[in-house]
């Protein structure tokens, strides 16, 4: 019996950390699909049906916490529950707690996150749904 692949959305501005990314997640099995801002990252969740979303904060048309807002208040529980995780440039405590407040299930820094510390985030996350 195989495995089911874990889809992830990345909404994600930047093209080369969202290639890099996606590439490092491929590699590890998982299905990827990218948004490059907070409008069509909403939208994606909502079509899609992702398993898990990696959402960066700084984003063009609807930032992060828009964007994690409209999931959280999303009348589809299974939208409104999805596991979703932070992925912010800088670190700041005013915007960890805030992401803690709309529920975000992680809040990882870019430059002090690796590729295998992303994917042990990813797989812990999962292993509790």
């Amino acid at each position: 019996m195989t495995e089911e692949k874990i889809n992830i959305l990345m909404v994600e501005d930047d093209p080369f950390f969202s290639k890099l990314c996606s590439r490092a997640l491929e590699d590890e099995g998982f299905n990827v699909s990218l948004a490059s801002n907070g409008e069509l990252g909403l939208e994606a969740v909502e079509k899609e049906n992702p398993d898990l979303v990696l959402l960066d904060i700084m984003l063009p048309r609807m930032n992060g916490f828009e964007v994690l807002a409209g999931i959280r208040s999303n009348p589809d529980p299974k939208i409104a529950n999805k596991p979703v995780i932070i992925l912010s440039n800088l670190y700041a405590k005013e915007e960890e707690e805030k992401s803690q407040k709309l529920r975000a299930n992680g809040y990882l820094i870019k430059a002090n996150t690796t590729s295998d510390e992303l994917i042990s985030k990813i797989r812990e996350i999962m292993a509790k749904k």
